[in-house]
């Protein structure tokens, strides 16, 4: 049995086939998923699992070197910014027009749908490199 902190099995499949610059999607149960991307759906129950439960997990194996988040994350879910900007303090962040996260799901490998009702609680993680 794996003993590290990823243990979906589809989640721990697309983290370890990710490249450099290669982007993984995690997001708010509303987020529309384009049809050729790959959806992991997590979501349970409003709110379970939550967004930042669904971070945290990832980030346990995943090198990120930016992340992506919407413009409208700023006035219409200013908490969910302060806990996302708290976990990765030392990443760059990239706001983009929620209009262009959405199209950039597209070249997303896999979107990771959670619980989490509320707005904008979604982000592109850009993977790094580890040497």
């Amino acid at each position: 049995m794996k003993k590290s902190k990823v243990i979906n099995s589809d989640i721990s499949r697309v983290i370890a086939q990710m490249g450099h610059f290669d982007q993984l999607s995690i997001g708010d149960a509303g987020m529309p998923v384009p049809m050729t991307t790959e959806k992991i759906d997590l979501a349970v129950d409003n709110g379970i699992p939550s967004f930042m439960d669904v971070l945290n997990n990832v980030l346990e194996e995943l090198e990120v070197q930016r992340i992506y988040l919407a413009e409208e994350i700023k006035t219409e879910n200013p908490e969910m910014l302060q806990k996302i900007q708290a976990r990765l303090p030392e990443t760059p962040v990239t706001f983009i027009p929620h209009s262009e996260m959405k199209a950039a799901l597209h070249d997303s490998k896999a979107f990771i749908r959670t619980g989490e009702m509320t707005p904008y609680a979604n982000i592109l993680l850009e993977s790094g490199v580890v040497f």
